[in-house]
């Protein structure tokens, strides 16, 4: 019996990357959110309804973009799930305000799950968008 990714030849390598990235993403921003008070030197604006607010915004640029990659709108698709991938990143910008040592453990562990994934998502539609460049060249 031949499976169905056989079949249609599509990875769920993506589906698995988002899905690691959403729920790191999550996690770190609940973190955020539930311990807003206890993050060092962090404005006294952003508080636990922006946070949830500010991951719901971003979240929702991935979901547009993995619908728009499925409905076949490669390029603009692409471009918003990079955009995703790369606000992942900006955990690292709590380091700007206070060291590592600064942040406890729990904090580190959060922003530091969420940068990892974040890059792995990031170099996986990258190397995506890089094989889908050189077949239509190819072609």
């Amino acid at each position: 019996m031949v499976s169905r990714r056989m079949r249609t030849g599509r990875s769920w390598t993506l589906e698995i990357l988002l899905a690691l990235y959403l729920g790191a993403s999550l996690l770190h921003f609940m973190h955020n959110a539930e311990f807003v008070a206890a993050y060092p030197n962090l404005p006294e604006w952003i508080t636990r309804s922006s946070v949830y607010l500010t991951w719901l915004g971003i979240t929702a640029v991935g979901a547009a973009g993995y619908l728009l990659l499925r409905f076949k709108l490669r390029v603009v698709g692409l471009v918003l799930l990079c955009l995703y991938a790369v606000a992942g990143l900006d955990g690292l910008l709590h380091y700007t305000r206070a060291p590592i040592g600064a942040h406890t453990h729990a904090m580190n562990m959060t922003i530091w799950f969420e940068v990892v994934v974040a890059a792995a998502l990031l170099l996986y539609l990258l190397a995506t968008s890089l094989r889908g460049v050189r077949a239509d060249q190819a072609a």
